[in-house]
């Protein structure tokens, strides 16, 4: 057996339930892989990859749902995928879709998802609520804001969990090198430009965005018939 085969097959165990061992696994692992300077993808057995390539039942424009694109992003660097949303030249919808290994995008399309669903209902709820006088236009700022600030929470916690995996382990999981490839035979995508954080009331749904973001456990899953907790009641200003 050589050692790439050798390093695959720690990796494999080291999502065995069994927490001794698979902690075990990933030390092996981790002494191999930097004795050979080698890092999880080049351990990989090539013959058994497949690489899935798919669009979601999502779309988004730039005015409604549009942090749904950085949300599949962060996502998807987090479960060793990567993100991409077609356009149809004219439409004004875009469709989020994902790359990556089979395991790896079962998990990322699910998770996403429940992401996703979560934001949404809050983020219309905003929207919903808001008094009529505002105008349609501001109170789907209000929803975008706490979009927003939904992914930035998400995306520290992210952050903070990938710190704590490489002290503990010293592994840092990467995109596989054949979903890379495949993003680079699509070209590259369109870059938007950043929106910003208007005006207070803006910002203060954007930091309750952040907090319930970053509290965001994708582990979890609703039971039959549960929805999202409800955002706290609009107070008008000014």
């Amino acid at each position: 057996m050589n050692i790439k085969d050798k390093i695959a097959k720690l990796l494999a165990l080291a999502e065995s339930p069994n927490e001794n061992e698979a902690k075990a696994a990933l030390l092996k692992a981790r002494e191999l892989m930097a004795e050979h300077k080698l890092r999880p993808e080049d351990c990989s057995k090539e013959t058994n990859v497949k690489v899935r390539r798919e669009l979601l039942d999502v779309q988004v424009s730039k005015t409604k749902y549009h942090w749904a694109i950085d949300l599949s992003a962060v996502i998807a660097e987090h479960y060793c995928c990567r993100a991409y949303r077609n356009h149809t030249r004219g439409e004004r919808m875009y469709i989020i879709g994902f790359v990556g290994l089979e395991d790896d995008f079962e998990v990322c399309k699910k998770v996403f998802l429940w992401a996703f669903d979560c934001a949404k209902q809050k983020a219309d709820d905003l929207f919903k609520d808001a008094p009529d006088y505002w105008g349609a236009s501001y109170r789907r700022s209000l929803a975008e804001a706490y979009g927003r600030g939904f992914v930035l929470g998400l995306n520290a916690a992210f952050k903070e969990q990938d710190r704590a995996k490489e002290q503990e382990w010293g592994l840092v999981m990467t995109v596989p090198s054949a979903v890379n490839a495949v993003m680079a035979e699509m070209g590259k995508g369109r870059v938007f430009k950043k929106m910003d954080d208007g005006d207070g009331f803006q910002r203060e749904i954007l930091a309750r965005g952040y907090v319930e973001g970053k509290k965001f456990d994708p582990s979890t899953k609703l039971e039959d018939g549960a929805t999202p907790g409800s955002v706290p009641a609009l107070q008008e200003v000014g």
